[in-house]
């Protein structure tokens, strides 16, 4: 009966002790607003770019080493330099959005976070581009014979 006590008490030490540590990470570490970026329905050739806006939540400067997107269609540039303990920054991607049809790609960060690599999700849907429609009535015959 002492010893589970015992056990009780260290366990609910020890888990005091981690939920305290959630709060603020000893080392770098992300806290993103989003992992998931949704671009819904868009329009093909419209506008692909999207941010992933994060805080370093940790107590050392936080050093985004490499983001690498899951194929050429997503392209993702990053901040070179340490973002401070408490400062925020921004992950910028960019879609290929001529290519049409759903889409779920993924970025891959590389870092000095106590979590060292994160990855993080774009997904949505491009429509088929729009076709010209053609009038009857513009004038031009399209049979390939002259009149």
């Amino acid at each position: 009966m002492k010893n589970t006590i015992i056990a009780l008490v260290a366990l609910f030490a020890t888990s005091t002790f981690a939920f305290a540590q959630d709060e603020t990470a000893s080392g770098a570490a992300f806290k993103f607003d989003t992992e998931t970026l949704d671009y819904g329905t868009i329009e093909n050739a419209s506008d692909g770019n999207r941010e992933f806006k994060f805080t370093n939540v940790g107590t050392e400067p936080l050093i985004i080493s490499n983001a690498k997107g899951s194929c050429g269609c997503t392209t993702p540039e990053w901040p070179k330099e340490p973002i401070a303990p408490g400062a925020s920054a921004s992950i910028k991607v960019h879609y290929d959005t001529k290519r049409t049809g759903n889409f779920t790609k993924t970025v891959t960060l590389t870092s000095n976070a106590v979590e060292s690599t994160k990855v993080l999700t774009i997904k949505g849907n491009v429509n088929a581009p729009a076709t010209p429609a053609h009038d009857p009535n513009d004038g031009t015959d399209h049979s390939g014979h002259n009149h």
